[in-house]
């Protein structure tokens, strides 16, 4: 069964995530623009274009494409209390059975560290994927340096798994990554 990219809002305490929409460019490149030297460490090399409407439309028409095709579930994270755009949330490389799993992958803008908002995201969000998705596994890497992101995954019951050399591409460099899993099985409700 297909799942409605249209109609799919999923709500938390203090969050309302969605996937996005042409309205969210505006609020999508200020929040990426603003937090760029917090963001580009973390992530994979930005296009030369990065934040513009182009780049905006090639983005959206991925992340519908993978929509439709049960391959990728991506998201825009806004708080409750005033629809401020705070990050993103993403689930990629869903595989159906025999593995049911996806891999996880996450921002948050710079203005909103510390508060305890991509925790309740990924919660969230991973609690979506293993009711309507029916997933089994979800899957997350990160570098060892990154204390914060290991803080969310950690206290979202993601267990450390080991180790990857040269996982993925990282600001221009293949980089390590620590490999962590959530199973359904570990999940708290």
């Amino acid at each position: 069964m297909a799942i409605s990219r249209k109609e799919t809002v999923i709500v938390s305490d203090r969050l309302v995530i969605e996937p996005p929409r042409k309205r969210d460019f505006k609020d999508w490149s200020h929040l990426r623009k603003r937090s760029r030297k917090h963001l580009q460490p973390w992530e994979p090399s930005w296009p030369e274009d990065a934040n513009s409407r182009a780049d905006w439309s090639r983005r959206l028409q991925a992340w519908k494409s993978g929509w439709q095709s049960g391959r990728a579930y991506v998201f825009l994270i806004r708080r409750l209390e005033d629809n401020e755009l705070v990050g993103g949330v993403s689930l990629t490389n869903v595989r159906g059975w025999p593995a049911d799993s996806a891999s996880l992958g996450y921002w948050l803008g710079i203005n909103f560290q510390g508060q305890g908002l991509m925790q309740e995201g990924v919660r969230a969000v991973c609690d979506w994927a293993f009711n309507n998705l029916h997933l089994h596994r979800i899957e997350a890497g990160i570098l060892a340096s990154n204390l914060r992101s290991r803080k969310v995954l950690e206290s979202n019951g993601f267990r450390e798994e080991g180790h990857a050399e040269k996982y993925l591409e990282i600001a221009g460099v293949r980089r390590d990554h620590v490999l962590f899993a959530l199973v359904r099985r570990d999940v708290q409700h």
